[in-house]
């Protein structure tokens, strides 16, 4: 791969008051770039990593980028859209721009805000990322549509409740050591494997600790080519970054196997010439507990049907075989939609510059991510490694 990460910026993810789109745009774009070192009049292109679909009254906000400083005026900006994978195919822009020699330096920014529209608002602003012709009546919007797909697992592989709960718990309990987390609060697996006044079922099988939290926030990255990223102060290569796009409708697949996940993965790790077991951490996409089972199945850690095992094991705590989502991930973090692919890009380039903090991997030197967009339609896995 020929980009790079060589600064990064992230806002706290949540209920974030006296905020705009416009706010949070500009300010991690100021501070990424600050901490990239990088001047504003150097950038060559912009990316702006936005989902909209009725959150804002602004649309067309690429150009919003260019209020965080004077010298960014006249500079390409183009917003991405990809559903939940929005942050990542902007990252993913930027470096196709890299690698076509139509960039050197590129600013990535992704945003959202969500917590000031409506509940019953949102919930339809989101289902305009499914397959409205067969899934708009769902019942319970998007986690109606993850309730199916985990009922659709658990008739074909038994109850999982204790798996999703485990999930959960874990990712609280990580959560607790991201300062940028929405959630920092270690539930515990009693508490999310019961039903109660505070955890009631959502949707299916699905119980509200089962489900991503609603969310205002945004981070930015800057990418450089690697000559240029050799002179920074730091770099974070791309070993891989790969895209791979299902069909929309969930009648054309099998949805409990997330095959687009599962191909994107395959590519990737090919492309980086490495294995699965040779990751030190991985931050995955689980916008429901039920999404992160069957991804470690689909990235090829267990067999099919046996993510329960990975857990139950516990493969994937930070201290076990393969951690997934050291952060928290989008349970405990937090999902702002335009935001979460470049937020995930930030978190590691973290992890592998020994930069996390409390959320560190001991000797992180290899980190996957898996972004996707919808149930399993747009996938998006990248691999990372410190190149200085």
């Amino acid at each position: 791969m020929t980009a790079c990460i060589v600064g990064w910026a992230h806002t706290p993810f949540g209920k974030l008051e006296g905020e705009t789109v416009e706010s949070l745009i500009v300010r991690v774009a100021q501070e990424a770039l600050a901490d990239a070192g990088v001047e504003p009049k150097n950038i060559d292109e912009i990316m702006l990593g936005h989902f909209n679909g009725g959150f804002s009254a602004q649309d067309f906000t690429a150009s919003l980028v260019l209020q965080a400083a004077s010298d960014l005026r006249f500079k390409r900006a183009t917003r991405v859209e990809n559903a939940c994978a929005t942050g990542s195919a902007a990252v993913h822009q930027a470096i196709r721009a890299i690698e076509a020699n139509a960039s050197r330096l590129v600013l990535v920014v992704g945003v959202e805000q969500m917590t000031t529209t409506p509940a019953a608002e949102i919930g339809r602003n989101l289902l305009k990322a499914s397959y409205v012709r067969e899934e708009a009546n769902i019942e319970g919007g998007f986690a109606g549509i993850f309730g199916k797909i985990a009922g659709a697992y658990f008739q074909k592989y038994g109850d999982q409740s204790d798996a999703l709960a485990r999930i959960a718990a874990k990712n609280h309990k990580n959560g607790v050591g991201n300062p940028f987390a929405q959630m920092r609060k270690d539930l515990g697996y009693e508490f999310c494997r019961a039903e109660s006044e505070k955890n009631p079922y959502v949707a299916g099988p699905l119980k509200r600790t089962d489900c991503s939290l609603v969310s205002d926030g945004a981070a930015a990255v800057v990418l450089a080519d690697i000559e240029t990223a050799l002179k920074m102060d730091k770099a974070v290569v791309f070993r891989a970054a790969e895209h791979v796009q299902d069909f929309l409708p969930m009648s054309k697949r099998d949805i409990v196997k997330f095959e687009g996940c599962g191909e994107a993965w395959r590519r990737a790790l090919a492309r980086a010439g490495v294995q699965l077991g040779d990751l030190s951490l991985v931050e995955t996409h689980d916008c429901f507990t039920i999404a992160e089972l069957i991804e470690y199945e689909a990235m090829g850690l267990v067999r099919e049907g046996q993510g329960a095992a990975a857990i139950r094991e516990g493969l994937t705590e930070k201290n076990g075989k393969l951690p997934i989502n050291p952060s928290g991930g989008l349970k405990a973090k937090g999902h702002p939609i335009g935001a979460t692919g470049v937020s995930m890009h930030a978190l590691a380039s973290m992890q592998l510059t020994g930069t996390a903090a409390a959320m560190q991997i001991k000797d992180a030197s290899l980190a996957g991510i898996f972004n996707m967009g919808g149930a399993a339609v747009a996938n998006y896995v990248s691999i990372l490694e410190r190149l200085r």
